[in-house]
Formats: structure tokens, sequence, C-alpha cells
């Protein structure tokens, strides 16, 4: 019985420089609130509740491969696609949104390209007051601004990869 709680209480992450944790933390707050000035500045609603997830993988797990640029903007995407078609088809009932959650999964995973946040875009446009087309331009700007600070952020000490190399340049290191 206590084999079966450990399993379900200990923790699978690696232990990290405090440094790191820091500075991860420091720019999703900073890049998130960016996102929110900028909507805040146009008036486009850019600050949506997906968006902090993934600005967490990018700057707290640049390693996983959910944090990667094709994983979110592919995601992205699909979620989003999904979405506008389902609320474009039959807007009202809400089971179609959740329907699209599950297929939106189905659909990252059979691509590899899976990133979780993404997955909630379906319920974000069911119960949000975001015009479902608007949905694909603020979703590509603010994921364009993530990606790019993710890449800034990480060639600053302490240095990370991201995006993660190809497999071929990989194998010739």
């Amino acid at each position: 019985m206590l084999a079966l709680i450990a399993r379900f209480i200990a923790r699978h992450e690696p232990r990290s420089d405090w440094r790191v944790h820091a500075k991860s933390a420091a720019a999703t707050a900073a890049s998130v609130t960016l996102i929110g000035w900028l909507s805040a500045m146009t008036g486009l609603p850019l600050l949506l509740a997906p968006l902090g997830p993934t600005a967490l993988v990018i700057f707290g797990q640049p390693q996983s491969t959910n944090a990667q640029p094709i994983n979110i903007f592919a995601g992205y995407f699909i979620g989003t696609t999904l979405a506008v078609l389902a609320m474009s088809v039959v807007p009202e009932p809400w089971w179609l949104a959740t329907l699209c959650v599950g297929l939106a999964m189905l659909i990252m995973l059979v691509l590899r390209v899976t990133h979780p946040p993404a997955a909630a875009v379906p319920l974000l446009a069911y119960t949000g007051p975001v015009e479902p087309l608007v949905l694909f331009g603020v979703l590509f700007v603010a994921c364009a601004l993530l990606v790019a600070l993710g890449v800034v952020v990480h060639r600053l000490p302490p240095r990370g990869r991201y995006p993660l190399p190809l497999i071929q340049e990989i194998d010739q290191e």
C-alpha cells in the first residue's frame, strides 16, 4: 500500500538550480505581462488563459517536446480550427466544445505535435467573448511573441537550449 501511495506523491521532475527557476518564473511573468499590455494597447483579446501554461513550458521546461515551436503553433492551429468549425456549424451545445477538446488531442497525438494548453481553445471559443475567427490572429501573435521571447531568454545566463536542436545536429555533437 505504501508503495502505491509513494507513486502518487513522488516528484518526477529533476532538481534544478534555483537561478534557473527564478529566471523561468520572471520570464513567464514578464512575457504574459507583455501580452497583457499589448492587449490593453490594441484592444485585441490577446490575454487568453491557455497562454499562461504555454509560457510555463517554454520558460520552465524548454527541453519538453510540448515547449517546441512546432508543437505550440500546430497545437493552437488544430485547437482553433476545430473550435471555429464547431462554433460555425452548431454554436450552442456545450458538448460540442468538449468533443472538440478530445478531437484536438487525438489529432495532436497522431501528428506528434502535442501541446496540452492548446486543447483548451475549443472551450475558450465556447465560453469566451472572443470571436472564433479572431482567435487565429490573436493566438498566432501571442504564440509568436512567446516563442521569440523564449529564444532570447534561453540565451541569457544560465543558458538553456531552446528550441531543441534537430536530431541530426545532436548526432553530430
